[in-house]
């Protein structure tokens, strides 16, 4: 749905992943056991730990949104920006997954680029334990995640964590928040920024308490965009946690946003 509207109202072009060896990749960053019985959908609890009950078609979804992954990260670098329609990576630790996060593909990206710095922005409800993990393994992977529920993650010298109340009525605590992660993106300088740019944090979301409202979450992703841009920093986002249904009518929108904003940021609109 968010891929059909986006390339609809022009923001984006839809490009299909580049093949490769996904799984061998996955072995190499996770626990081999446990990509072995995902992808083979032994009946153990690891083919499920990320919260799906196991089927061939999620299976083959998430083999091609962790391609995908990989795929936008070039063309992020070639081209300055680039998103994977996909969700469900920040939860996923080295030997299992969780919170509907099958495989990190936030940290595969820096897995696949050993020589280059990358930062990932997690703006998702719920904090990037998973990735905070993968910090610890990959030397060139850093993270700041701003979230209303931590999930886990409690914050490193390479994982910066900023855990924040309802700010419906006043957006500061968030800009600042924002500030200080440009403040350590500037530091740290990396080759690729990974944008997690969470739904979930809505006012409406029924897993939501950061309470941003649609022009919130509007100016979130405008302040991204053009920081990275201002400084010619390649970013890759990603879609992150959404739960609001009607589907159609109340979550696509507000990832058919951030689109909107990416592509007026990089197209001086």
């Amino acid at each position: 749905l968010v891929a059909d509207e986006a390339r609809k109202l022009g923001f984006a072009e839809i490009i299909e992943p580049r093949d490769c060896d996904i799984v061998a990749k996955l072995r190499a960053l996770h626990a081999p056991e446990y990509v072995d019985a995902f992808v083979e959908g032994r009946s153990c609890w690891l083919t499920c730990s990320q919260g799906w009950t196991w089927t061939p078609e999620i299976r083959d979804g998430v083999l091609a949104i962790n391609k995908g992954q990989l795929t936008a990260a070039e063309i992020a670098l070639e081209e300055g920006i680039a998103a994977n329609v996909a969700q469900g990576f920040h939860h996923a630790t080295y030997g299992h997954g969780a919170g509907y996060c099958t495989f990190n593909g936030l940290a595969l990206v820096a897995q696949e680029l050993p020589d280059s710095s990358v930062v990932v922005l997690d703006c998702d409800e719920h904090g990037g334990n998973g990735t905070e993990d993968f910090t610890e393994i990959l030397p060139n992977l850093r993270q700041v995640t701003i979230h209303g529920a931590s999930f886990g993650a409690h914050g490193s010298e390479k994982s910066v964590c900023v855990n924040l109340g309802s700010v419906t009525d006043d957006f500061t605590p968030y800009r600042d928040a924002l500030e200080l992660a440009f403040e350590k993106i500037y530091e740290w300088w990396p080759d690729l920024v990974i944008y997690q740019a969470g739904a979930d944090p809505h006012v409406d979301d029924p897993l939501g308490s950061v309470g941003m409202t649609t022009e919130q979450m509007r100016e979130r992703d405008r302040f991204v965009f053009d920081g990275l841009r201002d400084r010619s920093i390649p970013v890759l986002f990603v879609l992150a946690g959404g739960y609001q249904e009607p589907i159609r009518e109340k979550l696509m929108p507000l990832h058919v946003n951030t689109f909107e904003e990416a592509f007026r940021s990089f197209n001086g609109l």
